[in-house]
């Protein structure tokens, strides 16, 4: 079944297994005019049952849940190649599972302890197309990198115009997968001209070639 409504509200899936969390969450959300929370799981694999069966606009997934972890229904759900956007809502303040999640391809990253308005954004930004961190999480991920100039600064003269619009493309969180049907390419190309980049930009993982383009003004993560 496919639970779709009027193409003006966003349509969420709440995945956390604290029923107190899910009911506060759909209070807030729904003061929105915008926004219907249209479903709420409890563990990993109703996760990822539920979000095949609705079709949810988007996903507010919890790190910490029974069965599966948020983390390994993520990785499912990017490998199925589903629409639905994943926004990790979790209490890690920590740069190793932001980095986790984002290679893998979260389309955002925000605490639990964040004001409404922040997650209101995230939503509304992840569904606008772009990857949205929360701005302090975002600045651990940069003092990560922040003895890593060297490497994250290449020259990116050297790119081609596909390097280009493919690291463009991992910046905004899009896996493999996901890049070759934008770019109407075979996935292992994408896998190719990735490797590429890797080796023109001096990085080893997604995470620095997003931290690449932001820092030479390809495309802000």
């Amino acid at each position: 079944m496919n639970t779709k409504m009027d193409n003006n509200i966003i349509t969420i899936m709440i995945a956390d297994d604290h029923a107190l969390m899910r009911q506060g969450l759909k209070q807030i959300l729904e003061l929105e005019d915008d926004i219907k929370v249209i479903e709420e799981t409890k563990d990993g694999e109703e996760t990822i049952q539920r979000c095949l069966e609705i079709k949810p606009d988007v996903v507010l997934l919890d790190i910490n849940m029974p069965k599966l972890s948020g983390i390994e229904v993520l990785r499912r759900l990017k490998d199925i190649g589903i629409d639905t956007k994943i926004i990790m809502l979790t209490i890690h303040n920590d740069v190793e599972y932001l980095s986790e999640t984002l290679n893998i391809g979260a389309d955002g990253y925000v605490l639990k302890d964040a004001e409404s308005s922040t997650l209101i954004n995230a939503i509304r930004n992840v569904m606008g197309g772009s990857r949205f961190i929360q701005s302090s999480i975002a600045n651990l991920l940069s003092q990560r990198y922040k003895n890593d100039d060297d490497g994250l600064a290449g020259n990116k003269k050297n790119l081609t115009k596909r390097e280009y619009e493919v690291i463009t493309l991992i910046a905004e969180g899009l896996n493999n997968k996901e890049i070759a049907k934008r770019l109407f390419i075979s996935e292992k190309t994408v896998k190719n001209h990735v490797s590429n980049i890797f080796k023109k930009i001096e990085v080893t993982d997604r995470i620095q070639a997003a931290i690449f383009a932001y820092k030479n003004n390809i495309k802000k993560i």
